[in-house]
């Protein structure tokens, strides 16, 4: 699912390598708290202790089959088609049921991988989250939408105290913001703005900082140029409007 994403990310980052490390979803938050990654996409509910998280979709519900099972022949299957059938339930199951469809079998699979290998033994069926059917994908397995089924929500999460620029990237990225967004760019210090009148020559000076009720000139900065008294940022400047250069002429 995050194939997109990161190549969206190599293309505005290139130096910035993004690794991606696969964990369950039991484990995820945990990963997150411990620093393990920057970031991560989680499947809700979770404890949002010391998270931050940005739901993004809700997940197909599908039900995986073998390939020579009755129900490949259909588009989708309903919660009562699977009323005869064995369903497995792993102890991993990332759905909130309140009663699995289907028959239950006698034990649970420890985890997801596990009832994958058992569906593929023709024990029973498998009724996941769209992408993890595709995660565990085998060529004598397929999988058709379960149309009454609770979806899985998927969200973005991070820690609190972590949001950093690199984050922030990645969250725009994730929800689509443009290379051009003020939001989905690295953040850049403003330049400041240039005294039009001293490009021009002019030769106006700027009145100092400290008298009474006096403010800094424009484009100026406290404690800067701007706000002493020889005003040497201004160009053009010769001296008091008037006067001549030379030595003062005497008296006959």
């Amino acid at each position: 699912m995050p194939t997109k994403w990161v190549r969206i990310w190599n293309e505005r980052l290139p130096d910035v390598p993004l690794t991606l490390i696969p964990v369950s979803a039991a484990e995820a938050a945990d990963v997150l708290r411990a620093r393990g990654a920057d970031a991560g996409f989680v499947r809700l509910p979770i404890d949002r202790t010391d998270l931050s998280a940005i739901p993004l979709y809700l997940e197909t519900t599908v039900v995986v089959i073998p390939k020579d099972h009755v129900a490949a022949a259909v588009d989708e299957i309903s919660a009562e088609d699977l009323a005869d059938e064995l369903v497995l339930h792993p102890l991993d199951d990332t759905l909130d049921w309140e009663r699995p469809p289907g028959q239950p079998a006698k034990e649970r699979p420890a985890t997801t991988a596990d009832a994958i290998e058992l569906v593929a033994a023709g024990v029973g069926l498998l009724v996941v989250p769209q992408s993890l059917a595709r995660l565990h994908h085998r060529k004598d397995l397929t999988y058709r939408p379960l149309t009454d089924a609770p979806g899985s929500r998927v969200a973005l999460s991070w820690p609190e105290e972590e949001t950093t620029d690199l984050v922030e990237q990645f969250i725009g990225i994730v929800r689509g913001r443009t290379v051009n967004s003020s939001r989905g760019r690295p953040r850049t210090p403003a330049e400041p703005k240039k005294d039009k009148r001293a490009e021009a020559g002019g030769g106006a000076q700027r009145k100092p900082v400290g008298k009474s009720g006096g403010k800094p000139a424009a484009g100026g900065r406290r404690g800067g140029a701007g706000g002493s008294k020889t005003s040497k940022g201004v160009k053009g400047g010769k001296g008091v409007k008037g006067t001549k250069g030379g030595k003062p002429r005497r008296r006959p």
